[in-house]
């Protein structure tokens, strides 16, 4: 199982490395410079709302069916056009919901037809996820790697020649982007769900209800978890955008910073798709989950963590190569962000871990508290450091939320505690620390060779300590793949 995590995790990783940065550090960078701040952040805003509520389209539903197909394979005939009926009906629940919530706070004219075009993408999304779910939860994960980037290819095809050609005029409208974004999400669910034709059989669509209500009963507790991660994920725009005199305008500087931390987050979030499916399996064989869990542990860690602390010590000449004149409170959000990316790469490997066991109840109650002292924290710091203060009370939800997480872990399997590692963690995170604070204050180098010098230094670390072994790397070059 660790062989086939490994060599899939290369292929998935490669792929998404040539395609998603590039996407958001080329493509949706340079169109919120074209645009600029204000005009952005209010994209930015509606965008995060329109996630807020996205769960009403799924309802828990692209977790359950993952961990569930991967348990019982045979069920996927069976179950995928009742789901995907069920889908539908959700659609229309999320977009009278949203909709609604959009008049409430506020929303009309202009902004609200955004809204309603980014509600539509939603939908496109999701309906993505949820016939990914089915090929990881076949363990095709080769099928699933190459389905990830198809949206984001085409984006960045149409996008370049709004951007750097002269068929329009030099013009650039936010919603010629958002229109973009809905012609490449809408293309990419017809073909992931031609490419799952052969699996599913003809389209037969059939709402059950006695059928959705067992589905949506099972799938709630998972709908949940995702409701009130979303919301503390992404409700710091918002608020921003709302509380403030200057709203888009801070919502603008906090994406700069957020955009490099969801290009990073992305590779950590392939983690989360590929564990959750071997973890589930492992639970139901009753073998050990141990050795998949130190494998994923080490590997994610070294990375995030090597990656987060070189960003922070060189946060504004890092946003300063992206964002040549965007004001020093931007790097310093970026720098409290960036820091997040530890804990978020830990919620991926133990939250699934927990997920898969089905621990909804115990991660509900986590979320719950973890969206409370968000909701709590953007009050009290939005107000005094605006979106620096969104940052900071971004890391520090991450953090607490992630603890709680591998405390539950340790917990409900028992797993025993491993204090050597514990050891060598923490003098791994000093070394860094060390490394990059006398780095940058002794030697005069070109940025980005430091950032390079400074993280080959922390990947020999952890080989020195054995965080990462040599041999995971002998394993991904001769592994092929088990699909």
């Amino acid at each position: 199982m660790q062989k086939k995590f490994l060599s899939n995790l290369v292929l998935i990783v490669l792929l998404n490395l040539l395609i998603k940065p590039f996407y958001l550090l080329g493509i949706d960078a340079e169109i919120q410079v074209r645009l600029g701040e204000e005009v952005y952040g209010n994209y930015f805003s509606l965008l995060n709302f329109s996630f807020l509520l996205n769960i009403l389209l799924d309802l828990g539903l692209t977790n359950y069916n993952t961990r569930n197909i991967a348990q019982h394979p045979k069920l996927i005939t069976n179950h995928f056009y009742k789901i995907m009926s069920l889908r539908m009906m959700l659609f229309i629940l999320y977009a009278v919901f949203t909709g609604f919530t959009g008049l409430l706070i506020g929303y009309s004219g202009y902004e609200f037809y955004l809204l309603s075009l980014l509600m539509v993408n939603q939908f496109f999304v999701a309906i993505i996820q949820f016939t990914r779910s089915n090929f990881t939860g076949l363990h095709l994960f080769k099928t699933d790697a190459f389905i990830s980037v198809i949206d984001r290819s085409l984006l960045i095809i149409i996008c370049s020649a709004l951007l750097w050609t002269n068929w329009f005029d030099g013009e650039l409208r936010i919603e010629w982007f958002i229109y973009a974004q809905t012609f490449a999400y809408g293309l990419t669910a017809f073909f992931s769900m031609a490419l799952l034709y052969n699996k599913v059989g003809r389209i037969k669509f059939n709402l059950k209800k006695a059928y959705s209500s067992a589905v949506l009963k099972k799938s709630f507790p998972y709908a949940l978890l995702i409701l009130l991660m979303m919301m503390y994920n992404r409700i710091d725009a918002v608020m921003l955008e709302r509380f403030l005199p200057n709203g888009d305008e801070q919502a603008g500087i906090y994406a700069q910073g957020f955009r490099i931390l969801d290009a990073v987050n992305m590779f950590a979030l392939l983690f989360a798709g590929l564990l959750l499916p071997i973890f589930a399996r492992l639970i139901k064989e009753k073998s050990s989950i141990n050795a998949m869990l130190t494998l994923a542990f080490r590997i994610l860690f070294v990375f995030s963590s090597i990656f987060a602390i070189t960003a922070y010590f060189y946060q504004q000449e890092l946003l300063a190569l992206r964002y040549p004149n965007s004001p020093v409170e931007a790097a310093t959000a970026f720098g409290y962000l960036i820091l997040s990316f530890v804990p978020i790469s830990m919620t991926y490997v133990f939250g699934t871990l927990l997920t898969a066991n089905g621990s909804l109840r115990h991660l509900n109650i986590m979320a719950v508290f973890g969206l409370i002292l968000n909701v709590v924290l953007n009050l009290i710091l939005i107000q005094k450091f605006e979106a620096v203060g969104a940052a900071m009370a971004t890391l520090i939800t991450q953090f607490v939320t992630a603890i709680i997480q591998i405390w539950l872990a340790y917990k409900i399997f028992k797993l025993p505690i491993n204090f050597k590692l514990i050891a060598v963690v923490v003098v791994f995170v000093s070394f860094l620390v060390g490394i990059n604070h006398y780095g940058k204050a002794m030697i005069t180098w070109n940025v980005i060779y430091l950032m390079l010098a400074t993280m080959t230094l922390g990947m020999v670390a952890a080989i020195l300590l054995k965080l990462f072994n040599l041999k995971d790397i002998k394993q991904i070059l001769i592994t092929k793949s088990e699909d």
